[in-house]
């Protein structure tokens, strides 16, 4: 039973880690518009939101959300976190890209075409698991 059980974590983890996020919006753009992908970008609060949070668990981590990322999407976080330490670079990066989008609560998920146009924003978390995001990430381009 115990084996059943850590490799059932073991296969979770790994959907998990199928959609990684990077924190280098410009590399991240190059790469969508080069693939043909959607830039999914998280402006996240991760260490204390609690819808983000929320966000994070109940899709993002998700096996289905994972496999769905990783041949459609370059997902990029944008965190602005209240105990975890960040480079400073890092921060005014992140300061000015929230700036630019004017993502004023979290979690706001933006999502931009290869051009960078906006084709989509949800601002709070959006109920429905990871078939309702899938669902609406797929009726976008």
């Amino acid at each position: 039973m115990t084996l059943v059980a850590l490799a059932v974590a073991a296969t979770l983890n790994a959907a998990a880690a199928e959609s990684s996020w990077s924190t280098d919006f410009p590399a991240a753009q190059a790469l969508a518009k080069k693939e043909n992908k959607l830039v999914v970008m998280n402006f996240t609060g991760s260490d204390w939101c609690s819808w983000c949070k929320k966000l994070q668990k109940e899709v993002f981590m998700t096996k289905e959300f994972g496999a769905f990322a990783k041949e459609k999407l370059v997902l990029v976080e944008i965190d602005f976190p209240s105990g975890k330490k960040q480079a400073d670079t890092l921060k005014k990066a992140n300061e000015a890209l929230q700036a630019k989008y004017k993502a004023e609560g979290f979690p706001t998920i933006l999502v931009l075409n290869g051009d960078g146009k906006e084709v989509w924003r949800q601002v709070g978390y959006m109920p429905g698991g990871p078939e309702a995001w899938i669902g609406k990430l797929k009726s976008l381009k």
